[in-house]
């Protein structure tokens, strides 16, 4: 489990670099400055939770079922969190309009809070 975490975690990671360059430079050029903020708020996102991912996989104090749930939640809520916003910055660059899916947003941040939620609460039940 903590080779699939890791693993995940320098995946977040590096395409989030890739990703922020990309934004820095390509679409610094076709995008406003309020839509190149959104995307940067994305790139952000998604390394603050490769990082959180990094302390996963390294923590020997969480059990299996617990490592797996909040891999899962962190997974889906970077793929939704992260990736509608950057659909939704970069809208204006094509035909297909993804404000539909901007109720996304809110449910990836959500399945982020809640991973957030299931570490702190398992901290907080364990004893000293």
């Amino acid at each position: 489990m903590d080779k699939k975490i890791l693993s995940t975690a320098g995946f977040f990671g590096m395409s989030a670099i890739v990703l922020g360059a990309f934004g820095a430079h390509a679409l610094k050029k076709v995008l406003t400055i309020d839509h190149l903020a959104t995307f940067e708020t994305g790139v952000k996102y998604q390394m603050y939770h490769a990082l959180f991912l990094l302390f996963l996989g390294l923590n020997n104090h969480l059990s299996f079922k617990i490592k797996k749930t909040i891999l899962i939640l962190t997974i889906l809520g970077v793929i939704l969190f992260s990736g509608s916003i950057y659909l939704l910055a970069t809208d204006s660059l094509n035909s297909f309009n993804f404000k539909v899916i901007g109720f996304v947003t809110p449910i990836g941040g959500l399945l982020l809070i809640l991973a957030w939620s299931i570490l702190m609460i398992h901290f907080l039940k364990k004893k000293s």
